[in-house]
């Protein structure tokens, strides 16, 4: 009568990634070896005034093997400094450019 001791899973194994901060972007150039230039608008209300003002910032965003092309929808993680100007990665297509 020999029992099967159960093994736990690690808390790694079964724990949500970390909390990272994700934004929602198009891709405004990819002209760089795996690097794509990704613009982030957001809309906020003015502290003062209360009007809705759209900002937009640009972010250098990993792209490892070059399937991001010029007008795609991609979401941006936060990770680890890969060089100088670039600290995202991109991780998933959200919507693919329109040809015009």
């Amino acid at each position: 009568m020999s029992e099967v001791q159960a093994t736990p899973v690690s808390a790694t194994a079964t724990a949500p990634a970390k909390n990272t901060r994700t934004f929602v972007g198009r891709v405004v150039s990819d002209k760089r070896a795996k690097t794509v230039t990704v613009l982030v608008e957001r809309r906020t209300a003015h502290e003062l005034y209360g009007k809705i003002v759209a900002q937009s910032r640009k972010y250098h965003a990993h792209d490892e093997k070059g399937e991001y092309k010029m007008g795609d929808l991609v979401e941006i993680a936060e990770g680890r400094p890969i060089s100088k100007t670039k600290s995202w990665t991109v991780t998933k297509l959200l919507e693919k450019a329109k040809l015009v």
